[in-house]
């Protein structure tokens, strides 16, 4: 494992949970920054294209397929990655909170993606943003746009030709493959640590702390995740973002948490768009199967989203949805569990009809139901 730190940062006044600009004053929409940088742009490193980022074992070197080291991968992605440093103030100008976070570029146009709480734009006072880059330049950055209920954040520079990193894919890496996660933990900037992903699909019910209204699918790992260290990437080994960490659970040694990019790149083009995201609603209240449930219902396992309640007139009793329902799939795609299908069915678009697979007893049957606008918690 490769350790890298370059500069030690006071850290501003961190969030429990990472980073952000503090809890106070909770509510309004952040103010742009409206100075100009005139030092020389970013520029990449000169990184040899034809080097891996896992170089081949030698004898009496570690096992196949563990790299010897992580210095390739972090050379061509270390210059993506940016401090984030924002203050809050009141409309007297007063300075009510300070935070550091992280930010990683993955548009070359100026567009970075980070957590919500690191610049937390739905405050109820002016935020001023700026992001340092490992170059030494420092730009002013805006709020393109946030989602709280995923944590997820586009701030965008004024400046194009910005090294960017891919996106990869979160679904398909697996659980033990080697990871990299580079941030800012308690102010020290680009800091490199790396683990294996421990598992996936953490949830707000085992994530302790969590908005109770958020979604949450988190990866697991044990590469350190520190305050200061959310809004960074976490890497695969070809140096593609699997992840963005955002989560340490609060006296777990070694465990942090980062949301899935797969659920990122279905929130940014709707944040590029309208700046928040607007989600649909079957207009139901799932719960999770126990075995008690189970055998009342009469269901085969405990897979499925138990209706429990219905909004009255809402799409799932318009569509013929009834209490003690189970539904099994949205749109052909299984539903294991409630959270599945508040994930899905939030994405699916306000207004659209979807197929929705019914097990009612012992007999399954589809529904086509029109969803509905999803009102904000």
């Amino acid at each position: 494992m490769l350790a890298r730190s370059l500069l030690a940062l006071a850290a501003l006044a961190a969030l429990s949970c990472g980073d952000g600009p503090g809890a106070a004053a909770r509510g309004a929409s952040p103010s742009a920054t409206s100075s100009t940088d005139t030092r020389s742009p970013v520029v990449a490193p000169t990184v040899d294209p034809a080097r891996s980022a896992a170089e081949p074992a030698v004898p009496g070197g570690p096992p196949p397929g563990r790299p010897d080291s992580f210095a390739n991968l972090v050379a061509r992605a270390d210059q993506s990655v940016v401090t984030v440093k924002s203050v809050a103030k009141q409309r007297d100008g007063r300075v009510v909170a300070e935070g550091i976070g992280t930010a990683f570029v993955f548009d070359p146009k100026g567009l970075l993606l980070t957590n919500h709480h690191v610049v937390d734009p739905d405050r109820g006072s002016s935020i001023s943003i700026t992001v340092g880059f490992p170059s030494g330049v420092d730009l002013p950055a805006t709020v393109v746009g946030g989602d709280k209920l995923t944590d997820v954040a586009v701030i965008k520079v004024a400046q194009e030709g910005l090294p960017a990193l891919p996106l990869g894919d979160s679904d398909a890496i697996l659980i033990g493959e080697w990871v990299v996660a580079i941030g800012n933990p308690f102010g020290l900037t680009h800091t490199v640590s790396a683990g294996i992903l421990s598992a996936k699909g953490r949830t707000r019910d085992e994530v302790v702390g969590l908005d109770p209204n958020g979604y949450f699918h988190f990866l697991q790992t044990d590469a350190s995740i520190n305050p200061g260290s959310s809004g960074g990437p976490l890497l695969d080994l070809e140096g593609r973002v699997v992840g963005i960490n955002s989560a340490v659970r609060q006296n777990a040694n070694g465990i942090g948490f980062a949301i899935p990019i797969n659920m990122v790149k279905q929130l940014v083009p709707m944040l590029l768009a309208e700046g928040k995201v607007r989600r649909s609603a079957l207009g139901v209240s799932v719960k999770e199967l126990d075995a008690d449930e189970v055998k009342r219902l009469g269901r085969p396992n405990k897979k499925g989203a138990w209706v429990a309640a219905l909004l009255p007139g809402g799409p799932g009793e318009r569509a013929g949805l009834a209490i003690d329902d189970v539904i099994v799939a949205f749109e052909g795609v299984a539903i294991d569990d409630p959270n599945a299908l508040r994930w899905n069915a939030s994405m699916f678009g306000v207004g659209k009809t979807a197929k929705v697979r019914v097990g009612r007893g012992a007999r399954e049957f589809d529904l086509q139901v029109q969803l509905g606008a999803l009102e904000q918690p």
